[in-house]
């Protein structure tokens, strides 16, 4: 059977069950998490909407760091533990001495000195195969992206939402024409012209409507007053 690789979504849906229910399960890293050893774990802290790339934040064992991850990246299999190295046997004891015997000094006869060995040509070093580049954790005190998105509904309507990364800092929150209005004008004019037509053609179309309201109470003020009331 061959073994399982990376969270699948049955796997995802059971680890946001257990963080919803007030438990931070651990993972474990497989061989394609990026700057992180194969069988090291984490405590799940999150997952990021929407559910796409690197969705899963997770703190190494050991570590403070906040840092997200691809399912493919995360396992829920634990590794099995490492075996220890075998102990060497011991050193054999060391042979016993032979006792030196001094001879009589002989003078001997003058040895020419052996001409020296050249050295051996020193083997090329191959240079080291570049380490992939570890995945730079979350840190709190970087500045985060932000998107600050603004959308009208038509008639006058707004709403504000704001992105920090891929997590959404603020849902979709009204907000009214007038602080839309000033708003763009303190951007680019182009900004402003932008929203201004857009507020422009909102104010005819209400201007519109409350003509055709005022039509219609005046013509249900001369009923009433037909019927003699």
């Amino acid at each position: 059977m061959a073994k399982k690789s990376g969270l699948s979504a049955e796997d995802v849906d059971s680890l946001r069950s257990q963080l919803d229910g007030g438990t931070q399960p651990l993972v474990w890293f497989t061989a394609a998490a990026v700057g992180m050893e194969a069988g090291r774990s984490a405590k799940l802290l999150a997952f990021t909407d929407p559910e796409e790339g690197d969705f899963i934040q997770v703190r190494p064992t050991g570590s403070k760091d906040e840092m997200s991850f691809s399912p493919a990246e995360l396992t829920l299999e634990k590794p099995p533990p490492r075996k220890k190295p075998a102990t060497p046997p011991p050193a054999p004891p060391e042979p016993p001495r032979e006792t030196e015997i001094i001879h009589p000094y002989v003078p001997e006869a003058p040895v020419k000195p052996a001409a020296p060995k050249p050295k051996p040509a020193a083997a090329p070093v191959e240079p080291a195969a570049p380490k992939p580049a570890a995945r730079k954790p979350s840190s709190k005190g970087a500045t985060p992206e932000v998107t600050v998105t603004l959308v009208t509904a038509g008639e006058g309507e707004w709403t504000v939402e704001v992105l920090q990364g891929t997590r959404k800092a603020i849902r979709p929150t009204p907000v009214s024409p007038a602080a839309v209005a000033q708003a763009a004008k303190l951007l680019t004019p182009e900004v402003a012209e932008i929203v201004e037509g857009v507020l422009n053609a909102a104010r005819a179309q209400q201007l519109a409507r409350v003509e055709q309201l005022r039509a219609e109470l005046e013509a249900a003020q001369k009923a009433l007053d037909d019927l003699g009331a």
